[in-house]
């Protein structure tokens, strides 16, 4: 399998960039919903809440099970959206817009209302007021999706009792763990992959390899100019998704798809030469790539990582198993990258991480002043715009699913995601300090265990870092 090279596989290493950003908390809950018939098994529905109004409890047993009252044909701006009787002892549910959170609380309340739930066609925003209104109010107030809206319809008709409350999330997420050891197993693999190998290519460079099959295991050498230009198209590509991503974003998944497969194939590669089977190669042929005859097991491999990869994009919105499939895949190709990838000066480090703060910059911090939404451009291409038509996601991230039961995995976050810009950017510094390093031991015959361990030892503790931070 041709492996691509040069402005190609720096191309793609840079656009992993657009998943190099912040992420936005907010607080968020869960309206359980019971059919009053009790003929159905309730569900639960992510709301989003502000505190400030009025708390809610911790576990569903201390929330107060209440009818709603669907009054979804009103916007319960005006004491005429109130109907004959009011809202006694119950959750009434009213549309968004036309006035202040406030003024809808403030009717619901007058009116007898124990709680209310707004309907919001548009992005969940937290119920915003001020001190003097959050004094005044005593009910809870929470945004549902109108999705979530037409669900409860659906599934429970109109005699409905729900309860809101908001579990607490736990200290420590499992699924971090399994996320932090993936991304610290990748840099410690693939930094000690490209140093052993150089080393290697260093005192075996006169041996050849496996008859007339070479290994096309170069290496690419970024230069400052080559960082310059990439960073440059990496910056268009951002912008173009933003304005143009239900268009793009299915090129991108393609893009990723061919990566993987190259990786995958890269990563597995030495295991199946080490087959005493399938050395036999293909006749002689004037086809692509099949010319040059590689042997029946190498071929296999190609088609078997081609294999996974198409599998993954037919079953890619399949949450309870695809994800396995993504991490393999990704995991193989930042191993890959960090294999190939060099920086071999110190001037090309640092301009790197010169342009990427600059850029990291930009994007998140200065682009709200700019978008018509007020939000960074960054972050609605990595998160995927809301109003996207496809609700596509861009692969490029290392996903696990959440293992503690958290109104997160409700809220349209129910992964824990790592971006390959956070595993690659430090990875290629350690890969390269380690190529180096590694190179100098050899000279003197004396290998140090720790200098070998001492880029995903320096890794882990800023990776756990960052993860604290998370959880503050």
């Amino acid at each position: 399998m041709m492996a691509p090279r040069g402005p190609v596989l720096l191309g793609l290493w840079l656009l992993l960039m657009l998943l190099w950003g912040d992420q936005v908390s907010c607080e968020y809950g869960m309206v359980h919903a019971l059919s009053e018939k009790g003929s159905a098994k309730g569900k639960d529905y992510c709301i989003l809440f502000n505190s400030l109004w009025a708390p809610l409890p911790h576990n569903l047993g201390k929330a107060s099970l209440l009818q709603l009252q669907n009054q979804t044909v009103s916007v319960l701006c005006s004491p005429s959206d109130v109907p004959e009787g009011g809202f006694t002892n119950t959750i009434p549910m009213v549309m968004r817009g036309n006035c202040t959170f406030y003024e809808k609380v403030r009717l619901a309340q007058i009116n007898g209302a124990r709680g209310l739930l707004i309907v919001s066609r548009e992005k969940l925003v937290p119920p915003a007021g001020n001190r003097s209104q959050y004094e005044e109010i005593d009910i809870p107030v929470a945004l549902l999706s109108y999705a979530d809206m037409l669900d409860i319809g659906k599934s429970f008709g109109q005699s409905v009792k729900v309860a809101m409350y908001a579990p607490s999330e736990p200290v420590l997420d499992y699924n971090m763990v399994i996320i932090f050891i993936m991304a610290v197993g990748t840099v410690a693999v693939g930094g000690y992959w490209a140093g052993s190998r150089d080393v290697k290519k260093r005192y075996m460079k006169h041996k050849r390899d496996d008859g007339a099959e070479k290994h096309e295991d170069e290496t690419v050498d970024v230069s400052p100019i080559m960082i310059c230009v990439f960073v440059v198209m990496c910056c268009s590509m951002l912008v173009l998704l933003y304005y143009f991503y239900d268009n793009l974003v299915y090129g991108i998944i393609g893009i990723f798809c061919l990566a993987a497969s190259v990786g995958l194939y890269s990563c597995l590669s030495p295991f199946v030469r080490r087959f005493p089977w399938g050395k036999c190669r293909v006749p002689n042929n004037n086809l692509p790539y099949f010319h040059k005859r590689p042997q029946v097991r190498m071929l296999l491999l190609a088609l078997f990582c081609v294999a996974v990869s198409v599998v993954w994009v037919v079953f890619r919105n399949e949450d309870q198993w695809a994800w396995v499939l993504q991490d393999a895949l990704g995991i193989a190709f930042c191993l890959y990258m960090l294999k190939t990838i060099r920086l071999p000066t110190f001037k090309g480090c640092t301009l790197l991480l010169l342009v990427l703060f600059v850029y990291d910059v930009f994007f998140v911090f200065i682009t709200p002043y700019f978008t018509e939404t007020g939000e960074s451009i960054m972050v609605e291409v990595a998160a995927g715009p809301t109003d996207s038509a496809t609700h596509e996601k861009l692969p490029m991230v290392l996903k696990v699913p959440r293992l503690n039961f958290s109104p997160l995995a409700l809220c349209d976050r129910p992964f824990s995601l790592l971006g390959f810009g956070d595993i690659l950017v430090p990875g290629t510094f350690s890969s390269s300090d380690l190529a180096s390093g590694l190179n100098s031991l050899w000279d003197s015959r004396l290998i140090s265990g720790f200098s070998r361990l001492a880029p995903a030892l320096g890794f882990s503790f800023s990776d756990l870092l960052r993860f604290l931070h998370l959880l503050t």
